[in-house]
């Protein structure tokens, strides 16, 4: 498919385009942010709340299982029914819920809300990606304006400490939650008087079966992810994947045999599309690794406060919008598979040189790894999801942004599950406490660096002293985890390479 500067022009005007799109980009910033911003609330909202430990996993998680469940659902629908329709529905929807989760008085009222926005910002996300597949028709337009896309949605991992750490030193911890309602505000109203409304004309009929089934093995699989995370391989990982796999095989069987199916599973055939979706998972896999543990590093080792730390992480979001803004440019000049591959491998070394760090290196050579990482992702990720959207007619849009959400999300839980699994063992392998320390702060210290800081507090020299080695056990972990990212990403940036061949950034996968 290939589409004309001139048919753009009689759709949109070029002003009022640029607009819709800032509205959009701040929309999915917020989104994204508000998936990191609350853990930086989690200590007042246990002094105030006072939730059980389930409880506090569930408010911290909650959010990320639904919106993970629902993309492809809320993408396809919005195909349907009209995709900026769905999307003013969804910001009236996140406002609302914003202001319930910021008057929770219970922990039960919090979860609910959570869950609620995950659900709002399903139906946001693809939406936005959708609105402006058939917003920019232009392809060099459109990759410039998913480039932007893609760094903002990439930004709110490191933005949401800095947002977070502005409003929890002044306000309430539901000030995290009420920042929403003035976005959602400024969206409705641009959105309302400049987007214009796409949908498919021929939709099909609506497969309630895989709308459950793309929710139950998405959520699954997320949550036998996020369990690796958290405690390591167990019981509840192996049946959260394990259900997650099956359901989605079904799923995906069931796509096969419909006339017209939520998602059009045949295109990952295609290795060129199969290409594009794993170097749009790796890109982003490696990116929020390095801000799970670059966030952690910066704080608990060179000791910056959690607003100081979101600081610092910015470059990965000054990289990515550098590089989401240059992608199209490169991508013309040279290949799709030229800058995806160039992307990751760049990625690939900025991690292998992480190996050089130590607890007392200059910030200066961390900030520069993070520029680089993001110039990389950002890059590989811009062209990648461009692929994808340009895989299938405009009226499809919304399966394809589901299609590209998911692998955005799926690839956010691996990476903190690789890098916080690898990291978690050799951690625990590396942490010799010094002698004479009691039994309790022993296993609470070889739990995590920052139980270790925590119960160091009250043991004066000894306590200094046992900080001291799970720091550089810190280090050692982020050294093998960052390594071990290298490899993939690197393997990642050669299949890329073969993948990709013959794509160009604008035009369509044939399949």
């Amino acid at each position: 498919m290939s589409e004309t500067a001139a048919s753009q022009n009689t759709e949109v005007p070029s002003r009022a385009r640029w607009i819709a799109l800032s509205a959009l980009v701040l929309a999915v910033l917020l989104i994204a942010v508000d998936g990191t911003v609350l853990h930086l609330a989690l200590p007042m909202i246990t002094e105030e709340l006072k939730p059980t430990s389930q409880e506090l996993l569930w408010i911290g998680d909650i959010y990320s299982f639904v919106l993970a469940g629902l993309l492809v659902t809320m993408g396809t629908l919005g195909d349907r029914i009209g995709r900026k329709k769905l999307l003013l529905i969804g910001a009236v929807a996140f406002g609302l819920i914003s202001v319930l989760a910021a008057l929770a008085t219970t922990s039960a009222m919090l979860i609910a809300a959570r869950a609620l926005l995950g659900l709002a910002g399903a139906t946001i996300m693809p939406s936005t990606l959708s609105i402006i597949r058939n917003l920019f028709t232009d392809p060099k337009e459109r990759v410039m304006a998913i480039g932007i896309w893609g760094a903002m949605t990439s930004a709110g991992a490191a933005v949401g400490p800095v947002v977070g750490g502005v409003l929890l030193q002044n306000f309430h911890w539901g000030s995290v939650f009420l920042i929403n309602v003035p976005v959602m505000i400024v969206l409705l109203i641009v959105g309302w008087k400049v987007l214009p409304e796409s949908k498919d004309p021929k939709p099909g009929a609506w497969d309630l079966p895989s709308a459950v089934a793309s929710l139950v093995g998405m959520i699954a699989l997320v949550y036998g992810i996020k369990e690796i995370a958290a405690v390591g391989f167990g019981l509840p990982a192996a049946i959260g994947l394990g259900v997650g796999v099956v359901v989605l095989a079904w799923f995906a069987r069931r796509q096969l045999k419909l006339p017209v199916p939520l998602v059009d599973v045949r295109l990952f055939r295609t290795g060129k599309f199969s290409g594009a979706v794993f170097a749009d998972l790796l890109a982003v896999l490696a990116l929020s690794g390095v801000v799970f543990f670059g966030a952690q590093f910066l704080q608990l080792v060179q000791g910056y406060q959690p607003f100081d730390a979101g600081i610092r992480e910015l470059p990965v979001t000054v990289g990515a919008v550098i590089s989401g803004l240059l992608a199209g440019a490169f991508a013309a000049r040279h290949s799709a598979r030229a800058v995806c591959a160039s992307g990751l491998g760049l990625t690939a070394l900025a991690l292998g040189a992480i190996v050089f760090i130590q607890g007392d290196t200059p910030y200066l050579y961390f900030g520069l790894i993070l520029l680089l990482v993001g110039f990389g992702c950002g890059a590989s990720f811009t062209i990648s999801a461009n692929v994808v959207l340009s895989a299938v007619p405009k009226e499809k849009a919304g399966a394809a942004a589901a299609v590209a959400e998911t692998a955005y999300e799926l690839g956010t839980a691996l990476g903190i599950a690789l890098i916080g699994s690898i990291m978690t063992a050799v951690y625990r392998a590396n942490v010799i406490p010094p002698p004479g320390l009691p039994a309790e702060a022993v296993a609470v210290a070889k739990d995590s660096l920052g139980g270790a800081t925590d119960v160091a507090r009250s043991l004066g020299e000894l306590g200094q002293q046992l900080v001291t080695v799970a720091q550089q056990a810190f280090v050692d972990g982020m050294h093998w985890a960052s390594v071990a990212s290298a490899v993939v990403i690197g393997a990642a940036a050669v299949s890329a390479w073969f993948m990709l061949k013959g794509v160009s950034a604008d035009s369509t996968v044939q399949h």
